[in-house]
């Protein structure tokens, strides 16, 4: 299937002359094949005012129609196979099994939404019906649901090709919440951008979809993403990417005239809580599993295990033996890009320079794409005195802090920002510990695990991908399960409206969706 270089402008393939740019192969720095338009101003007016007349039409579609398109563009990718796990190999240096993963979990998240759309929970129906004789005054019949909040800007991100990119999982709960979306493809990945935009222009032909359902631009710098923000018609944005990408974003759509969300996935370090009788019983275990969950992709998850707290102990002194020798033996990985690689060896070249960091372990020297594991550790005493070391360096580097009481840990954690998850390894007998910590936990990640490691994320009805900020901007939120639906939706409540004129989700009798009828959830 041949590329193009093409933008897709309501949902149609458009070329532009004049400077392009290349995508590179990340394992040695290559230009591919071919060169990618770059958006115009005029591209952006397009895009937007093609989604925004395509809202009235998408949002107000049967809810079995929205989910048959997300089906189809399901299919549509599923068909493009090797092909689309080809070129993303290519273009992020990911090996196949990674990416034949990633390419279903793309897919089968779409068909999650799809499921989402018939059982329609998401809606929150309620209807309260009037009491005309009440008093001292009579009751108003009341009925509310949540409707589209309009067009959505996605920004692909650059470690998830597939599943955080032009269908990834902002893209399908925005199209399942009734909104067209406008996806500002990431610079790493244009190739792979294209063979999936391409497989949802089929499925909107396939399935009748108003053309400015959806558009697909492309530009290597911030002129584009920050266009898209700023415009009007633009309502809410999804993001995954650096704290600094997502907090300009953030910036940006506030000081519209007219302010809009910015769902932004950031930056977290994951803390790792090792509890004394778990370190105690499988303290080798640990150490191996952890740097196998540390040097995993590289280490270019969102939910990589940056940090691990501990209690000074025997025991601890084993895990880090373990960890140690796991990380020396630890292959250098290709990085997703030159850029990334730069920062993350400016990042470790950071803390061990620090005072009170101490590099224990360092991976096996690689091809110049390459990234390096490293493990260092610190104190609990050091890290209290200086808590900037909780920062994330995106890639297989992480810092163990010794604390030498329960009361340090405790001190430790309260000085922590806001997480994607935090994970007990723990055993029965540290309960009593557990239940102290997990309040804490509550307060600082959006998923707390036990006995895992936090790399993988399950789609899942009752995952929680997100967390208080930096880790996300909304930590009320999620991009990961069918709850993200809810970022791209807003309540609004009927009064008194004559039957004719009400949605049919909330007109009397059986509306075959879960509803709240007169304070009583129903079927």
């Amino acid at each position: 299937m041949a590329l193009t270089g093409d933008l897709f402008i309501a949902s149609k393939r458009v070329h532009r002359d004049g400077p392009g740019f290349q995508a590179v192969a990340a394992s040695t720095g290559a230009p591919l094949e071919p060169s990618f338009s770059v958006a115009t101003k005029e591209d952006v007016e397009a895009a937007t005012a093609a989604a925004e007349a395509a809202f009235p039409i998408y949002s107000n579609l049967p809810r079995e129609k929205r989910a048959e398109f997300l089906e189809a563009i399901a299919e549509e990718i599923d068909a493009l196979g090797e092909t689309l796990t080809e070129r993303a190999m290519q273009e992020s240096g990911l090996p196949h099994a990674r990416l034949t993963g990633e390419r279903g979990r793309t897919s089968g998240q779409l068909r999650l939404f799809a499921k989402e759309l018939r059982l329609g929970e998401y809606l929150r129906a309620r209807i309260d019906h009037a009491i005309p004789d009440r008093q001292p005054a009579p009751k108003p019949d009341l009925r509310l649901r949540m409707i589209p909040v309009g067009p959505v800007v996605v920004f692909g991100a650059s470690n998830f090709p597939l599943a955080f990119s032009v269908a990834g999982g902002d893209t399908a709960s925005a199209l399942a919440a009734g909104c067209p979306v406008i996806v500002k493809g990431h610079s790493a990945h244009p190739g792979t951008s294209e063979l999936v935009a391409g497989a949802i222009e089929r499925a909107v032909a396939r399935t009748g979809m108003p053309a400015g359902v959806f558009s697909l631009i492309n530009g290597a710098g911030n002129e584009v993403g920050s266009a898209l923000v700023s415009h009007p018609v633009v309502k809410a944005v999804g993001f995954t990417g650096s704290r600094g990408g997502g907090t300009a974003l953030m910036k940006l759509a506030a000081s519209r005239p007219v302010p809009i969300p910015v769902y932004a996935e950031m930056s977290s370090i994951n803390p790792v809580f090792l509890l004394p009788a778990a370190l105690e019983s499988r303290a080798e275990a640990l150490g191996k599993a952890y740097i196998g969950s540390l040097t995993m992709g590289a280490g270019q998850f969102c939910t990589n295990p940056g940090l691990v707290l501990a209690l000074e102990s025997p025991a601890l002194d084993r895990f880090l033996a373990a960890a140690t020798e796991a990380v020396s033996g630890a292959a250098a990985q290709t990085m997703l890009t030159p850029g990334i690689l730069k920062a993350y060896e400016q990042g470790v070249a950071r803390w061990a320079a620090a005072p009170g960091l101490n590099q224990v372990a360092q991976g096996q020297e690689g091809s110049a794409s390459c990234g390096r594991a490293a493990l260092f550790t610190m104190t609990g005493a050091d890290f209290i005195a200086d808590p900037s070391h909780a920062e994330e360096v995106f890639g297989a580097a992480s810092l163990l802090v010794r604390c030498a009481t329960i009361e340090e840990l405790l001190k430790v954690v309260s000085l922590l920002e806001g997480q994607l998850t935090a994970t007990l390894h723990l055993d029965d007998a540290d309960t009593e510990v557990a239940a102290q910590l997990l309040p804490l936990l509550e307060r600082l990640a959006g998923r707390i695990l036990a006995n895992g490691w936090p790399t993988g994320v399950e789609v899942t009805d009752a995952q929680v991908h997100g967390g208080p900020f930096p880790s996300t901007a909304d930590g009320r939120s999620t991009s990961v399960g069918t709850l993200a639906i809810d970022r791209f939706l807003r309540p609004v409540a009927y009064q008194d409206l004559p039957a004719a004129l009400l949605p049919a989700d909330l007109r009397d009798g059986d509306a075959g969706i879960p509803r709240r009828i007169d304070g009583k959830p129903t079927l």
